[in-house]
């Protein structure tokens, strides 16, 4: 059995520390087991390679979300990663040709989807394993997951099954799917689950064999190389609309334990280990409050209760916890760009932004480098930088020119320089970009790697 976990999207609903690149189940909220601060993609991760399923699971993600993806879990994670963003059908249609074509994943192989933030117990994975086994006895087409209802709620989407799925004490293997149901009503997900209904967790199985067949069927490519060249002109649509939908032997497979959906900050905040995260004061009359900080200011929350304040530079947040859903709303518009950043080599954070009389844009960041981390040899088209160090020490390279940093150190970084840094204890930098365009799209990387960076200088340094 292959898993692919899904983290595609850019998220809103957790804003404002969600933002394009860093995505719900990015932010350290929660508790892990020797009590360190710990991410959702973490702790599935973790729960993966501690059910022994991390070397066979494969990540599908979009090219923002690659440097935090390094960042949290490790250059080793095995990525797949869309050129251009475009619903969970193109994502998990370019997975399946990598493992097909690039892997060589046998086309009887079962192929379990997942969401890359399901808070679960152990267990839950273990389940998922069944669904293999399930495809077999079923000979359905799909095998998907359902999580046994604690309670009518209307957050969830509903798989309805065609018969009784059995007891507690002696539930059935699988059901033939009846229908699916979004979102329904209180009333209604009440009389659903007299009919057995299961909260549908976006947890799905297939045989390669079978997904690789509809791709030839749509005239789409099967081999990996040529799905990416191609990508651009798959339609922008969901798996379940074009396969669900149409698949005509669906089962499912009941879960009864726990799980939940941690996408909104009421639900979140039931499974953080303490009201406060960051600088900050939650009175003991405000109950039932949070308060989730990245600011290095303080916060004060005096008397009220139920209510959720979160700050972040991209924006700050207060609302009562079951409001909080509606931020997505809200935003559905905003355009603003990222102001935090998680990278492979470390963060940075965006201090301040203007435009000067010249009518320059003027942009100001805190970079932290990691020791032992490097950023990428590159150069950008559209702007200067000037660089002060504040702490630590590295070593920069500009045009060629290697030479040691250190704090209160100065460096002008003009437009086409080639330049990188590599941090030997952590490295804190003030980065100030003037130029008439000021985005991450303006970079040209020419190495990643420290040794190819310095071997790439010095050939550069023998021909100029």
């Amino acid at each position: 059995m292959r898993i692919v976990l899904l983290s595609g999207g850019s998220g809103k609903r957790l804003w404002p520390l969600s933002n394009d690149t860093r995505s719900k189940q990015f932010l350290k909220v929660l508790e892990g087991p020797q009590g360190q601060s710990e991410s959702m993609v973490q702790r599935v991760w973790r729960q993966l390679q501690q059910t022994g399923l991390s070397e066979q699971a494969t990540i599908a993600t979009s090219k923002p979300q690659v440097e935090i993806l390094r960042s949290q879990l490790g250059e080793e994670v095995d990525l797949v990663v869309e050129p251009e963003r475009r619903d969970t059908f193109p994502a998990i249609a370019l997975t399946a040709a990598y493992l097909y074509s690039v892997q060589g994943v046998g086309l009887n192989e079962t192929v379990a989807i997942l969401p890359v933030d399901p808070y679960v117990e152990e267990s839950f994975f273990y389940k998922v394993t069944e669904l293999d086994q399930v495809l077999e006895n079923s000979g359905a087409e799909l095998a998907l997951i359902g999580v046994q209802p604690t309670y009518p709620s209307e957050k969830y989407g509903y798989i309805v099954p065609e018969q009784r799925i059995g007891t507690k004490d002696e539930p059935m293997e699988y059901a033939k799917v009846s229908r699916f149901q979004e979102k329904p009503r209180e009333a209604e997900a009440a009389e659903m689950i007299e009919q057995s209904a299961l909260w549908n967790c976006g947890v799905f199985a297939f045989k390669l064999n079978y997904l690789i067949n509809l791709l030839i069927e749509l005239e789409l490519p099967i081999q990996y190389e040529e799905m990416l060249k191609q990508y651009g002109r798959l339609e922008k649509i969901s798996f379940d609309y074009q396969v669900v939908e149409k698949a005509s032997r669906i089962v499912v497979t009941p879960y009864d334990g726990y799980w939940k959906d941690l996408g909104t900050w009421n639900t979140l905040t039931d499974e953080m280990s303490t009201n406060i995260v960051g600088k900050g004061v939650v009175t003991d009359s405000s109950l039932n409050t949070h308060l989730v900080n990245e600011l290095n200011i303080p916060v004060c929350v005096l008397g009220v209760s139920n209510v959720i304040v979160a700050t972040s530079p991209d924006g700050i947040l207060v609302s009562e916890k079951e409001a909080s859903p509606q931020i997505k709303e809200v935003l559905k518009d905003s355009a603003e760009r990222p102001m935090y950043e998680e990278r492979r080599w470390g963060c940075y954070k965006v201090l301040d932004y203007t435009r000067n009389s010249k009518g320059e844009e003027v942009l100001t960041k805190r970079i932290i480098i990691e020791a032992d981390k490097n950023l990428s040899y590159q150069y950008h088209l559209k702007r200067n930088e000037v660089w002060t160090v504040v702490s630590g020490q590295g070593e920069f390279i500009l045009d060629g020119d290697l030479q040691r940093i250190h704090q209160g150190d100065t460096i002008s970084i003009p437009s086409g320089g080639k330049h990188s840094v590599k941090a030997i204890t952590e490295l804190e930098i003030i980065e100030v970009q003037m130029g008439s365009e000021l985005i991450e799209e303006d970079i040209v990387r020419i190495e990643m790697e420290w040794a190819d960076i310095i071997q790439n200088c010095v050939n550069w340094g023998k021909t100029r």
